[in-house]
């Protein structure tokens, strides 16, 4: 097992580098570095320049309009973008619903959804949870009922995160109550604009608005937006989560983070103390741990070896450890990330925060959002079950 990259592959990760640093925004960066507040127009910028690059595919095979990159490149690349600092890309577009469109879409549907994603064009929203309905997916209830060329949707969606920004979402419906809960779910591609459907915010207790609830009242969706067969959606779902839950183990932005905790701990004086920078050094063992984890299936990739299916454990992995370094970052803070003034989370806010550190004013609010990792993309608890039955049998 070869962990170490090629000359090629550092050549490679060189380039991505000179580029990424000459063309991502500078303010951008500054904003990702110190945790503050991104909007729309800095996420969907990123995703344009990306774009026009012909990055922000940069997972898709040729045949689609992607580069075409091996796994380890597509490591390299994700791994330059974090650590300049550029924004995560929204995945809802390019790593989640556009694979289900390549393997499940016909080619009409292909042709019309795909160059807006890959353009960073189009914002896609994603409508799986529902009350009562998360990791527990196939008890949906959100329905779709057939009328001619249309289906009729009714129903409601939650946790939709960045759903207010959403242009089109794609949706699991239930089509057929008949047989498995599983049976009876469709995969649907819905314009938000259409009439009827209503999206509402969900504040944090952070004061943001990250994600919304979507309502659904007797909302026409053409019948030529079904992906796939009817009643086949939980085929295409799986699909999509396996992508969901690598990314979400994002062990690269852990690695750039781990160097921001460092800097806090530094400023704050916290650096000294013995105990505080065990609890840093852990950390690190089991970031580069994560890493090892990626590095072993890129390398059983390479060597043409079927890798274990391990896109749950990585998630867990990967999701505890953003949860350890919020809270190694607010505790560095002490006292001082304790104060909530929302717009110093604002780039150039210049009011005095308690303490005179403005850049420990988002680290409660980090700590805080981050309690979410474990839960969504299937809780920690379900998906340690389905690795005990995956490697144990």
């Amino acid at each position: 097992m070869d962990l170490f990259f090629t000359a090629e592959e550092e050549a490679f990760r060189q380039e991505v580098r000179t580029w990424v640093r000459a063309n991502l925004p500078a303010e951008t960066a500054h904003k990702v570095h110190n945790a503050l507040r991104l909007t729309r127009e800095d996420m969907q910028n990123w995703a344009k320049i990306l774009g026009k690059k012909g990055w922000l595919t940069y997972a898709w095979p040729k045949q689609f309009g992607g580069p075409g990159w091996n796994a380890v490149q597509k490591h390299l690349f994700e791994e330059e973008c974090a650590l300049a600092g550029a924004p995560r890309i929204v995945p809802f577009g390019p790593v989640m619903v556009a694979p289900v469109i390549m393997a499940f879409g016909n080619a009409e549907q292909q042709q019309r959804f795909l160059p807006g994603i890959a353009s960073g064009e189009v914002w896609w929203s994603q409508g799986y949870s529902e009350p009562g309905s998360g990791s527990d997916l196939a008890s949906l209830k959100t329905r779709a009922e057939r009328k001619g060329d249309k289906y009729i949707v009714n129903g409601q969606k939650t946790w939709t995160t960045l759903g207010q920004y959403g242009e089109w979402i794609f949706c699991l419906v239930r089509t057929s109550t008949e047989g498995k809960p599983q049976t009876g779910i469709s995969f649907l591609l819905i314009d938000m604009k259409s009439p009827g459907i209503t999206v509402r915010p969900i504040k944090l207790l952070d004061g943001e608005h990250e994600v919304n609830e979507v309502w659904f009242d007797n909302v026409e969706v053409p019948a030529e937006n079904l992906i796939g067969e009817e009643n086949k959606g939980w085929t295409y779902a799986k699909h999509l989560l396996s992508h969901e839950r690598t990314n979400i183990a994002d062990v690269n932005r852990a690695k750039r983070e781990l160097e921001r905790l460092k800097r806090i701990a530094k400023a704050e004086g916290v650096w000294e103390d013995t105990r505080f920078r065990d609890e840093i050094a852990k950390l690190e063992v089991d970031i580069v741990a994560l890493e090892m984890l990626v590095l072993r299936v890129l390398s059983a990739e390479k060597s043409g070896k079927n890798s274990l299916d391990i896109a749950g454990l990585l998630k867990i992995r990967g999701s505890e450890i953003q949860q350890r370094y919020t809270e190694l970052m607010m505790q560095a803070a002490g006292p001082f990330s304790l104060p909530y003034i929302f717009e110093a989370m604002e780039a150039g806010w210049q009011g005095n925060f308690p303490g005179g550190v403005v850049a420990n004013a988002p680290l409660a609010s980090n700590y805080f959002n981050m309690r979410k990792t474990t839960i969504y993309g299937g809780s920690n608890e379900v998906q340690r079950n389905i690795v005990a039955q995956t490697v144990l049998g």
